[in-house]
């Protein structure tokens, strides 16, 4: 096994115990929690390299336990729900999950989703980044460390979930360049498939309110009407 811990957080024992077998199967080691409470507990005490985190669960619910984890660490979270209404999934993203899936859904998924995941947070993120890629992206007001996943805007410092930064990284690394909606999913997400563009629109709003001095006139993150968006800053 490798030294990569996922903790999964579900209430329903048959799809807890299929997510470890299928995640254990993959090298993962993996811990399980019933409720929020003992989700937390073992958060405390372990430490973890990715959550999966159901929206329904005794004791504390998921929307609490994604507040507490996200107050305490850029962890990515992947947020399970049986509910399939709209605002549901984008408060799950607003409070700091980095992705979500609507049960029922393919192990499958659910596994390619995690690996992806991780590979952003902790590969790419690591202090082994391969010595021709650029370490820092850099603008008048911005700044981005590709090493460390940390970022800097008009001076200070902000704290972007993995998801929030890979995004940001994303399109800052093409300035200019018109992206839809669907190549942002599908260039960040590493998925084809798009269940809607919700989940786009609302990290695109998150990084706003993070990076921008005055998100309803944003100077970094520009919306393209009928397009999409463009990411513009001038070099430093």
């Amino acid at each position: 096994m490798n030294d990569q811990r996922v903790l999964i957080a579900e209430d329903e024992r048959e799809i807890r115990e299929l997510l470890k077998k299928y995640l254990e199967r993959e090298l993962y080691l993996v811990d399980t929690a019933a409720d929020g409470e003992e989700a937390l507990r073992l958060f405390h005490r372990n430490a973890y390299s990715l959550v999966i985190l159901d929206l329904m669960m005794p004791k504390v619910d998921g929307i609490e336990v994604c507040r507490q984890l996200r107050n305490q660490s850029n962890i990515p979270i992947l947020m399970l729900t049986a509910k399939e209404q709209e605002v549901d999934k984008i408060l799950g993203l607003s409070i700091g999950a980095d992705d979500y899936m609507t049960k029922p859904f393919s192990i499958h998924e659910v596994i390619a989703r995690v690996k992806a995941l991780m590979r952003r947070y902790l590969v790419l993120g690591s202090s082994g980044t391969h010595p021709q890629t650029p370490e820092h992206i850099v603008f008048k007001g911005l700044r981005l460390d590709l090493k460390s996943y940390s970022a800097e805007a008009c001076g200070r410092e902000i704290a972007l979930t993995a998801k929030e930064f890979e995004l940001l990284k994303f399109m800052a690394s093409s300035p200019e360049q018109v992206f839809t909606k669907t190549q942002l999913f599908r260039g960040v997400w590493d998925s084809s498939y798009i269940e809607d563009d919700n989940t786009v629109m609302v990290h695109i709003r998150k990084l706003r309110k993070k990076i921008e001095a005055d998100p309803s006139n944003p100077q970094f993150i520009q919306t393209v009407w009928g397009i999409g968006y463009k990411f513009s800053g001038e070099k430093e």
